[in-house]
């Protein structure tokens, strides 16, 4: 993994220690040696109280400061292997509801290998990244949520999304600022992926794109260690995303680290923000769209919230890490003019709460 830089701020203090404790350092002190002889312990005192404080400082904690950008060149080549662990609740209100979703997973696991090409940049400051899926392999208990006759069809069906996400691409653009702007190649991505399968695909792809083009992570000036800022994580509704998200990223450049012979910046992040379909995007949405047919009003928002660590290397802002942890609630809440023929109710509440584990490692760096 990595660690804090701190062998310059321990070997320093350790210099002091020795100089102090054989009476080297009174000349530089200005001190007499009557006053250094009398004093041995406040000496040590000090030095231990420094040694203290450079097992706890990075190594730029002393106030430098760094420029934290992301640098491209066209045809650079970054590979990724991601890790994604999800488990998820499903509660309804009334449970009979449940009956008119298809079965959903409620453990997901994903590892894949990435290349992300710098395919262009663009006069405007805008660059075009190519995530290409190297390797991929998926598993979830779909199978022991659906009846005993269906399971088999069940395992072949993740097997199928495993061989047909590998080999697959996804171009996204980003602006000069870092900011996703859209991508390209998500209709075959998602058409060839089972129903179950879809929403969680969509948003963990959307967390990966933002994550490796460096979305929402730059300060916009050089920054010390304990700086913090913010970055807006607005998004409109599209065509590959048809969701409208308003939230905040809160960042903060911890110091410097080395990680595989490359020096880094650690930046702890913090975020919420709020996920709406668009209306069209309702209309469209299996099952939702078989609710809508049915007359039914339908009011749907995801609430996310997560936090974690990046590595930025320091030559040219790549990401070598990232580790993360996600929490998000799907409310939808289902209003119809007549009475539902499985209860007396006129409305129907869906709740699910998602928590995810992330973690992005850079190879062959």
């Amino acid at each position: 993994m990595y660690r804090l830089r701190r062998e310059k701020l321990a070997a320093g203090a350790i210099r002091r220690l020795v100089h102090l404790m054989t009476g080297r350092g009174r000349a530089a002190i200005g001190e007499r040696p009557e006053a250094t002889r009398r004093l041995p312990g406040a000496g040590l005192a000090a030095c231990l109280a420094l040694l203290g404080l450079g097992a706890m400082l990075p190594g730029r904690a002393w106030g430098a400061e760094v420029i934290l950008k992301r640098r491209v060149r066209s045809g650079q080549k970054t590979v990724y292997v991601t890790k994604v662990h999800t488990q998820a609740a499903i509660h309804c209100d009334p449970p009979e509801l449940l009956d008119l979703f298809p079965p959903l997973p409620t453990h997901l696991t994903m590892q894949e290998q990435n290349t992300v090409t710098v395919k262009a940049i663009h006069s405007d400051g805008s660059v075009d990244l190519e995530d290409h899926f190297d390797q991929f392999e998926f598993q979830s208990n779909l199978a022991d949520r659906v009846p005993a006759n269906f399971r088999d069809a069940a395992l072949k069906t993740q097997q199928e999304v495993n061989e047909q996400v590998a080999g697959q691409d996804i171009l996204a653009r980003f602006d000069r600022d870092d900011r996703l702007r859209w991508f390209k190649g998500e209709k075959d991505f998602f058409q060839k992926l089972d129903l179950a399968y879809r929403e969680p695909f969509r948003q963990a792809l959307m967390f990966f794109l933002e994550q490796v083009g460096g979305d929402t992570l730059y300060p916009d000036h050089p920054v010390k260690p304990g700086a913090t800022w913010k970055r807006k994580l607005d998004w409109a509704p599209s065509a590959a995303y048809p969701y409208n998200v308003e939230g905040e990223n809160t960042l903060r450049y911890v110091g410097e680290t080395e990680v595989g012979g490359v020096k880094a910046a650690v930046v702890e992040f913090s975020f919420v923000d709020v996920l709406r379909p668009a209306p069209e995007a309702l209309e469209k949405a299996e099952p939702l769209a078989q609710l809508a047919a049915h007359s039914l009003g339908v009011d749907m928002r995801i609430d996310g919230q997560g936090q974690g660590r990046v590595l930025l290397a320091l030559d040219n802002g790549r990401i070598l890490e990232d580790h993360a942890t996600l929490h998000q609630t799907l409310r939808a809440h289902f209003d119809s003019p007549t009475q539902f023929p499985f209860t007396k109710a006129k409305s129907l509440n869906l709740d699910v709460q998602s928590d995810s584990q992330v973690d992005l490692e850079g190879v062959g760096r």
